[in-house]
């Protein structure tokens, strides 16, 4: 490591950081093995998020609100899964703070075993029939800090890989995270499928699906030595030189890129609304309206976060010859289009749930996976880690945080067309921004 480098990472980095990139600078790792400590970083939470999911609609509903019909309890189950949205913000905030002063490794230790953690306390949680409403409290509380979580382990690579990728190469560069929530839904949704199929289903809501958030914590902790080991390296060292990955203040990095931090967020309105209706949504569809076995339905899924994966890595290859604006703006019209005529097809019997699922999954890969860092290069240096988190929370609080719950309010009152118009409006807000953002004449990383 050279002498700048090494000056800068004593002013930024805490003691253990300093030393591991010692040790590390003659061990220079390659892109590769970069990309593979990423992607186990981002499978490893989405794991976490997926297992949750799952659960909030076959299991939360019958263990916390017994006394409620299916759907009123399934409602009150997704009030409590938009929680940990809500703390996210928060919880970029306090880690912060923590990288600041501490620096990246001890963030991201406290972050995932936190994640972890609070992940694998749901698993030991009471039924409402033996504590009551403190039960339903210590799910609020757990699914809160599942957030700040999820703030603290923030990194900044799905931009950063981007922005530090050869000029011809962009697209395939932020593509790369992307492809641990695939993955993550592949094992949570064949774990619970294996739960479902296997046990009979008074053992399944008893004490079976608390084996997933046990396994969650597990899988973190591999996680956590994965996400340090590329923190140590010199790759992470040199792009802390180049003041690309330092924690800004919030305050000053909204004063200065607050419009780039709501444009950034809007962007991806409609592939985060996808994300959930294909997953969380289609799964409560099934179990509540379908009379579908969910076991079945989620190998379903679990083909269909293949084909998600596909697309992710087709995005990669589609952005660097269209550009990433382009791709972005052809899927939201994909969507736009499916969400007007999906509805239609479906009630005459012409597609079923399966073929809704696994188109759905198909085009969600190829705008999720150019949907983070759209607006990362528009940040001022020394604001871009900060600004990128801000902006990533931000979008999935407005586009994932309450999609669950609204399009099932709105499938109770209007049917699937209800649903069609909300994942509609989301298509006309990222239309819309593009145009916007291509006017106002922002350099976005295309």
């Amino acid at each position: 490591m050279n002498q700048t480098t090494e000056n800068y990472a004593t002013a930024t980095s805490s003691g253990l950081e300093r030393d591991a990139r010692h040790h590390n600078a003659d061990a220079t790792n390659d892109p590769g093995q970069i990309a593979l400590g990423v992607i186990i970083g981002r499978t490893s939470e989405f794991f976490d998020f997926f297992v949750y999911c799952i659960a909030s609609v076959l299991v939360f509903p019958q263990l916390l609100f017994p006394g409620e019909t299916a759907l009123v309890g399934t409602m009150y189950s997704f009030a409590i899964f938009s929680l940990a949205f809500i703390a996210r913000p928060v919880g970029s905030l306090v880690f912060m703070t923590v990288d600041r002063r501490y620096g990246r490794g001890v963030k991201l230790t406290i972050a995932m075993f936190m994640l972890g953690g609070s992940t694998a306390a749901m698993a030991f949680l009471p039924s409402f029939a033996s504590a009551g409403v403190i039960a339903i409290y210590l799910l609020c509380a757990f699914r809160f800090l599942q957030g700040l979580a999820w703030g603290g382990a923030w990194d900044g690579l799905a931009s950063l890989l981007a922005l530090n990728a050869p000029d011809n190469r962009k697209g395939w560069y932020a593509m790369i995270p992307q492809l641990g929530a695939p993955l993550g839904f592949m094992l949570a949704s064949s774990l619970f499928a294996y739960l479902i199929l296997t046990l009979h289903a008074d053992d399944f809501l008893a004490f079976g699906w608390r084996y997933a958030f046990f396994v969650a914590f597990a899988i973190n902790v591999v996680a956590l030595f994965a996400r340090l080991r590329l923190v140590a390296t010199s790759e992470f060292g040199h792009l802390l030189e180049k003041n690309e990955l330092e924690a800004a203040r919030v305050i000053d990095t909204l004063k200065h890129n607050g419009r780039t931090v709501v444009l950034g967020a809007l962007v991806p309105m409609v592939s985060y609304a996808l994300f959930h209706l294909v997953t969380v949504f289609a799964l409560t569809w099934v179990y509540l309206y379908a009379n579908g076995n969910p076991g079945q339905f989620l190998l379903t899924q679990g083909v269909g976060a293949v084909l998600c994966a596909f697309g992710i890595i087709a995005s990669g290859f589609i952005a660097d010859e269209l550009g990433r604006r382009r791709l972005l703006g052809y899927s939201a019209g994909i969507i736009l289009l499916g969400a007007i005529l999906t509805p239609l097809l479906y009630t005459y019997n012409i597609i079923n749930e399966g073929m809704i699922v696994l188109g759905g999954f198909a085009v969600l890969g190829l705008c999720f996976g150019q949907a983070a860092g759209t607006l990362a290069s528009n940040f001022k240096r020394e604001y871009r880690y900060t600004g990128s988190a801000l902006t990533s929370d931000l979008a999935w609080l407005l586009g994932a945080g309450f999609a669950p719950l609204i399009a099932l309010y709105l499938c109770d009152k209007f049917g699937l067309a209800g649903v069609g118009a909300y994942l509609l409006s989301g298509a006309i807000v990222t239309l819309l921004v593009l145009q916007f953002n291509k006017q106002f004449g922002a350099r976005t990383t295309d």
